[in-house]
């Protein structure tokens, strides 16, 4: 299997302190790939970097065999990468139509003088990204509350709405930064089944999440994370049953991880 994405002795420093220390790390195309660890481990700053909110110390990011350094967060999006945050961040005043449709200004095709005039491939293009958006929406379920404003949604599906709208970019690589946190059980189960109908259709994922089972349940490799390391890489089994990973990440929790919920 190619490598989409890959990490070369990535550091990031803040003064004194080392975030992140040579990390390497290969994300194969095709897929879902889990990076884990405990708070402070890193791990967002791991996707900070990749998407250019922060330059690296050191070492080399690669997508598709392109050295990224330099490059400025939107020529990251250009290339086609796409991420979702933490923290939701949708405009919730808009339309869902009007939130997927924004994630699409970088394919559209017009540009300003075509906007003012009104001009026919304005118009075309128009109808292109509304018809791409209804069927984003259709992927995580939500073409029929396209009308309704962003803030109208359960918390579960905004972040559904997030994710139909980093697709919008027509992205190859989707980032997820903890995409069940603050999640019911329920929106768990239905954003795992939103998640691997989006792998099926051949987007590789990378993700960062807390939430045990959800990544054993989900991820076909992963790897760890601990005071800015990689400890561990790995099929969920081989993760679950590490003594470093046990030590470092799940503690007590193992006994609870190695069971059958696992894939709930």
């Amino acid at each position: 299997m190619s490598c989409l994405l890959r990490l070369a002795n990535l550091s990031r420093d803040f003064g004194g302190l080392k975030v992140l220390q040579d990390v390497n790390l290969e994300v194969p195309k095709g897929g879902i790939f889990g990076l884990i660890g405990p708070n402070g481990a890193g791990k967002t700053t791991v996707f900070n970097l990749i998407t250019a909110l922060l330059p690296p110390t050191g070492g080399k990011i690669e997508f598709n065999g392109r050295d990224l350094a330099g490059l400025m967060p939107h020529e990251i999006t250009g290339l086609g990468i796409a991420r979702t945050f933490q923290n939701i961040r949708i405009f919730k005043d808009m339309t869902l139509l009007e939130n997927v449709m924004v994630g699409m200004h970088g394919q559209l095709k017009y540009g300003p003088l075509a906007l003012l005039a009104g001009s026919g491939l304005f118009r075309s293009e128009e109808r292109r990204a509304r018809e791409r958006a209804r069927e984003l929406l259709s992927w995580v379920k939500l073409d029929r509350k396209m009308g309704k404003q962003a803030d109208s949604l359960s918390y579960g599906d905004q972040r559904k709405l997030e994710l139909a709208r980093a697709l919008a970019s027509e992205p190859q690589l989707l980032l997820l930064d903890e995409p069940v946190a603050g999640m019911n059980s329920t929106e768990k189960t239905d954003l795992m089944l939103e998640i691997r109908n989006i792998s099926s259709r051949g987007y590789t994922i990378f993700m960062i999440e807390h939430d045990m089972r959800f990544v054993m349940g989900l991820c076909e490799q992963i790897a760890v994370l601990n005071f800015g390391h990689i400890i561990a890489r790995g099929g969920p089994d081989a993760i679950r049953n590490d003594p470093q990973v046990i030590e470092a990440y799940l503690g007590r929790e193992d006994d609870e991880v190695s069971t059958q919920g696992a894939t709930a």
